[in-house]
């Protein structure tokens, strides 16, 4: 039994650690932006995301699966954080959960073979619009370093892979150097 734990838990110790802290890096702004979209402090959408990452930790189904707020379900909390209170937002996020379990367990995520391509690129594409103008209001009035910030972030996202020596460029090779 502890043979069979510390095969599971730490074969892989040093690429635990690295993914963790790749993660917990990118959880950090997506948490707090998401927190701001859904209308509730970024301390809120902090500790969330923490406990989340902590309860996935010891329970969670997968090597490499990644759970975090999602943008849909900040758009969707708008709405009942404004008529309701945050109070309504932990049991709303519970009966979220508890239903998708149900759906995993009675193989819902089968359906999802009938749903054309272009109905999840639509939903995607107007996903990122949604968060997109829930974020336009935290551009204004502010300093010009934050304009400089979001322009060096938009050459970071769509000038990067053109640079020949790039990890996106040469994704494989990026895969080699970190393994």
């Amino acid at each position: 039994m502890i043979e069979t734990m510390k095969r599971d838990w730490f074969s892989n110790l040093r690429g635990d650690v690295l993914a963790g802290i790749v993660v917990a890096l990118a959880l950090i702004p997506e948490a707090i932006a998401f927190s701001i979209i859904a209308g509730v402090d970024p301390k809120v959408g902090l500790f969330a995301s923490f406990s989340i990452a902590v309860i996935i930790a010891f329970v969670g189904g997968r090597p490499g699966m990644i759970s975090g707020a999602t943008g849909a379900m900040a758009l969707l909390m708008v709405t009942l954080v404004k008529e309701h209170g945050l109070e309504y937002l932990l049991a709303a996020t519970v009966l979220t959960g508890v239903l998708q379990i149900i759906a995993g367990y009675i193989k819902l995520g089968d359906l999802m073979r009938f749903v054309s391509r272009s109905v999840v690129t639509g939903f995607v594409n107007a996903l990122a619009i949604l968060i997109f103008m829930a974020q336009l209001p935290e551009l204004t009035d502010v300093t010009w370093h934050v304009y400089a910030m979001t322009l060096g972030g938009l050459a970071i996202i769509y000038l990067f892979p053109y640079v020949p020596w790039s990890a996106s460029y040469y994704p494989l090779h990026w895969c080699v150097f970190w393994s």
